[in-house]
């Protein structure tokens, strides 16, 4: 508790400071000047694409090693194509969000649905359910409370320093995340036993492929995690970057440090399904994992490293949100002053509010990534791609494929009362519905 403690001030600390130096401008709050460096770009990305660390070990309590093949291996895919394909592409477009680059394209009607669907997508509320959750376990606190504190505490300082606030928690945040699971790790092994043990203890499927889960509920996260090429994180480290080489470079050595920590989380979830083969609660895996194997000094680390890892996503995403709903949302449909940074931070606060009644109304983190992610990714997809190519397509064109998208995947939600209908994910029909309608009518345009 003390070294989380100390994690808690280091945070207040960041809050007083901006409060005497606030961001300047637009450009300043948005995008940190557009002067990231490839080691901040990094540590920010790196840190900011892996909050979900209890869903993550949620979903391998419940599932084993299946949570590499789910939360790893297609998200390291698509994150490759994005830098390859989009890093330097976006650097080069000088724009500050997403929605921008969606009008400067196909204009004013997709920027806004555009905003709409991002705004969604990027309220924090499974990351703040995460909060919760683990300040429940420190503390006692009712969920609700955790909840609420913890979410205020992470968006604090960024309502004054906006980007530049993210980045410099996330440096931190960024060692934190990984000491906590290079201490549990090691230990799990000394106290428990090796890869042998592990063998004798745990379920077979959990040393299956697809967990006992079947092909299908593993497949769908392959579609689902086609979102990465619209991850608003992304864009905008990119369009932050120092230079178009750092965007690229940034985003392939981030992949690099998420294959080493899936290493390390996936195994922890196998130990603490081993060890904790009753857990009432598979979100609470990681934190109940280190209360059986660490002793106080330790466990105060790691503690403090799930905090961290949890922080550095809600104060992006919520950031992200503001941005969207404030700027591209609200001030679009005004036709604002761009400059404006107000919208920007009484949006902060109404994502953040919006996150935690999403957050304890859902109750899993995994159900909320999966319906999020089923409604956003075929709305956003093929147009955001297309935005960041040398085709174009009509306004017109371009809104109704959203519409068609989201309003498909949405409805087969609703018919599978949340989960698959008739056999199959609402993210399939949604794609195919917004792809039907896009594609035919895209057509060579200007250089982007």
């Amino acid at each position: 508790m003390i070294l989380a403690a100390v994690y808690a001030a280091f945070l207040v600390f960041t809050v007083a400071r901006l409060f005497r130096a606030p961001a300047q401008d637009a450009a300043d709050y948005i995008v940190a000047g557009r002067r990231l460096t490839l080691p901040a770009f990094v540590a920010t990305t790196v840190s900011t694409w892996y909050g979900g660390i209890l869903g993550v070990g949620e979903y391998a309590w419940t599932y084993g090693v299946s949570n590499w093949l789910v939360f790893g291996v297609p998200y390291y895919l698509y994150a490759v194509v994005f830098a390859l394909l989009l890093a330097r592409r976006a650097r080069r477009s000088a724009v500050l969000t997403l929605p921008e680059r969606l009008e400067a394209r196909f204009g004013r009607t997709p920027a806004l649905l555009g905003a709409g669907a991002l705004f969604v997508m990027t309220v924090p509320a499974a990351y703040v359910l995460m909060l919760g959750v683990l300040l429940e376990v420190m503390t006692g606190w009712p969920r609700w409370l955790g909840v609420t504190v913890g979410t205020a505490l992470s968006t604090a300082y960024v309502f004054r320093g906006g980007l530049r606030a993210v980045v410099g928690t996330d440096k931190v945040q960024f060692l934190l995340m990984f000491a906590g699971f290079l201490v549990l790790v090691p230990a799990c092994v000394m106290k428990w036993g090796g890869w042998a043990w592990l063998q004798a203890a745990l379920p077979a499927s959990h040393l299956q492929w697809d967990g006992g889960a079947g092909a299908q509920a593993v497949a769908v996260w392959y579609v689902i995690a086609a979102a990465t090429l619209v991850e608003p994180s992304f864009y905008q480290r990119c369009y932050a970057a120092r230079s178009e080489g750092t965007a690229r470079a940034g985003l392939l050595i981030s992949v690099g440090f998420w294959i080493v920590f899936d290493f390390l989380t996936t195994t922890a979830g196998l130990y603490a399904r081993a060890v904790l083969p009753d857990l009432a609660d598979p979100v609470t895996a990681f934190p109940e994992l280190a209360a059986a194997t660490l002793p106080p000094l330790w466990r105060g680390l790691f503690t403090a490293g799930l905090l961290a890892t949890i922080m550095s996503t809600v104060d992006s995403y919520a950031f992200l949100a503001a941005v969207t709903g404030g700027r591209d949302l609200w001030g679009r449909w005004r036709r604002d002053d761009d400059e404006r940074l107000g919208p920007v931070r009484w949006a902060l606060l109404a994502s953040s509010a919006l996150a935690v009644a999403m957050a304890l109304w859902a109750g899993s983190v995994v159900t909320l990534w999966h319906h999020l992610g089923s409604l956003g990714t075929p709305a956003l997809l093929g147009p955001v791609v297309l935005a960041h190519t040398d085709r174009v397509a009509g306004a017109r064109r371009v809104t109704a494929s959203m519409l068609a998208g989201a309003g498909t995947a949405g409805a087969w939600l609703l018919l599978g009362g949340g989960g698959p209908w008739r056999g199959v994910e609402a993210i399939f029909p949604g794609l195919a519905a917004s792809l039907l309608v896009l594609l035919p009518g895209v057509r060579r345009g200007r250089p982007a």
